[in-house]
């Protein structure tokens, strides 16, 4: 668990005020809570199964690393993939625990702490860190963004039309975690659940009346958003992803779905859908009947819709169209895609109560989200682009765009993470060999698995091998492909996007393609001068 969540008495008095308003008595208790927090504020008879010890203690923080506790917090010991939290209990009573949640009791259970049996102990800790922080997701309009491809670009885009005339808008995502008052790297697209509650808490607590995020599948089946009130969902699209994890496209969407069907606790006001997509046409019928729902595309029948698209190399023009009116749009973001991304923001925002126009008004002041086809220019006579595309379908779109708009070749280097799901290792590069006219196929983030085998993978889908490399060196492959460009190519450098390392099996590098390709050009560059 990150460090920055901490118990913060003002939010605590704030949570022992609201139950005192809903019928709870004050008194004593309500004078001890303005210090701590007492686990009888925290847990129903509804979500517990069985106690040992007393409820009335206070704790002075939750966590879920035995190696973070501090005295007095209460400790999740949650089951994970990887490790069981009850392995951890000795410890983290040792550290000082007041309490401990678990999913069974130990054979020993150590009296110097309270144990709480809990069925769902992921459902019990959302909901403890909502009340912990006192529901922040009920004073904040919260809009939620999931899909396959474009969470990242549609969240940046609500936020920064959001953000007129300079309103904080708090934000959760791949990239970083705004707060309002300051920016926090991030370490996960949606963190666990007493993360979200703490990020959101320290939102309001900055002024933030409105915030935006990145909702994983990871993140839904895992519980990490469950019990949050969205004002809005936003499904972008939903393409072969995770399948390592979730084993079928039909399990991908049916997670996929629940951020929508109430079934993480709490339906969305209203439901933002791609109507272009064939898995957002489905959603809609499941959603059919249901108030709030505002679809989003090029169809005809979308209501917040795009036409007379025209697709530049620098930027995108289209006429926006609404129920009750339309509007110009000049989009720095180029492709086809990116005209979807600009729609199911805009969508999103108009469900807000955003007047439409001003939205597309505002997109001319918009900066793409680092690594999300970001061109890097140290004057070079082509184009180079950084882009975290990393499926078969975003590597489709990303270079059928391209295609349209270079007048020379299409050059890419691309790479498949390892210990991900292998089925989509050939698919991708017959995406590739598709579109590109020649490729360099390298190391992703390979983790624990033989690069080896990940181009055995990959190499299943090469359909002309006199167009394709494989390099294990990811810098090597770079350098090899800005070699071989010339003026008017187009070299996509494809998978990672922002990401400032590369990981392998016993150690993580820095690796950042954008400053490897800037560090590469110069010293070209000087080597021809």
């Amino acid at each position: 668990m990150i460090g920055y969540l901490t118990h913060d008495a003002e939010l605590v008095q704030a949570f022992r005020t609201q139950r005192h308003r809903r019928g709870r008595p004050a008194g004593p208790a309500a004078r001890i809570f303005k210090t701590a927090v007492k686990l009888s504020d925290l847990f129903s008879d509804e979500n517990v199964a069985a106690i040992r010890g007393t409820l009335d203690r206070p704790i002075s923080g939750i966590v879920l690393d035995s190696r973070r506790v501090a005295p007095g917090n209460l400790f999740f010991a949650l089951p994970g993939l990887r490790s069981d939290g009850a392995r951890y209990i000795d410890e983290a009573i040792e550290r000082g625990a007041h309490a401990i949640v678990c999913s069974a009791f130990p054979v020993v259970v150590n009296s110097r702490a309270t144990f709480i049996k809990v069925e769902k102990p992921r459902d019990v800790l959302a909901e403890v860190s909502r009340r912990y922080f006192n529901s922040p997701d009920e004073k904040l309009k919260v809009v939620g963004v999931t899909g396959t491809n474009g969470k990242t670009t549609v969240a940046h885009l609500v936020r920064h039309i959001l953000s007129g005339s300079n309103k904080r808008v708090g934000m959760l995502g791949t990239i970083q975690y705004d707060l309002g008052g300051r920016m926090v790297p991030s370490y996960k697209t949606t963190p666990e659940s007493l993360d979200v509650y703490g990020l959101l808490s320290q939102m309001r607590t900055a002024g933030c009346e409105e915030a935006v995020m990145e909702v994983s599948s990871h993140g839904i089946d895992q519980k990490r958003v469950q019990g949050i009130k969205f004002a809005v969902a936003v499904f972008t699209n939903l393409t072969r992803d995770h399948l390592d994890y979730h084993g079928s496209i039909e399990s991908y969407f049916e997670v996929k779905s629940r951020l929508f069907t109430g079934a993480t606790g709490s339906a969305p006001h209203a439901s933002v859908i791609n109507m272009d997509d064939e898995h957002g046409r489905r959603l809609l019928s499941i959603l059919r009947g249901r108030a709030g729902v505002v679809t989003f595309g090029e169809s005809p029948e979308a209501e917040v819709r795009a036409v007379g698209i025209r697709l530049g190399f620098k930027s995108t023009a289209f006429r926006l169209v609404w129920p009750g009116g339309s509007a110009d749009v000049d989009s720095p973001l180029i492709g086809r895609y990116n005209v979807s991304n600009v729609l199911a923001a805009i969508a999103a925002c108009r469900a807000m109560g955003r007047d439409p126009a001003e939205c597309a008004a505002a997109l001319s002041t918009f900066k793409a989200p680092p690594g999300r086809m970001e061109r890097i220019d140290e004057g070079q006579p082509f184009n180079v682009l950084v882009d975290y595309a990393h499926t078969d379908d975003a590597l489709r779109n990303a270079l059928g765009m391209l295609r349209g708009i270079t007048p020379g070749r299409l050059l890419v280097v691309f790479g498949c993470g390892g210990n991900r799901d292998r089925s989509k290792r050939p698919l991708m590069t017959a995406a590739v060999q598709e579109a590109a006219d020649f490729a360099w196929a390298t190391s992703d983030n390979p983790r624990s698995e033989s690069p080896d085998r990940i181009f055995m993978d990959m190499k299943a889908g090469v359909a002309a091998p006199e167009r394709i490399a494989f390099i294990e060196d990811r810098r090597r492959a770079i350098s090899l492909a800005l070699d071989a460009a010339r003026p008017g190519d187009s070299l996509l450098i494809a998978g990672k996007g922002h990401e400032t390392f590369q990981e392998f099996a016993d150690t993580v590098i820095p690796f950042d393609d954008r400053q490897v390709v800037r560090e590469l050009i110069e010293v070209k560059q000087l080597s021809q001068s």
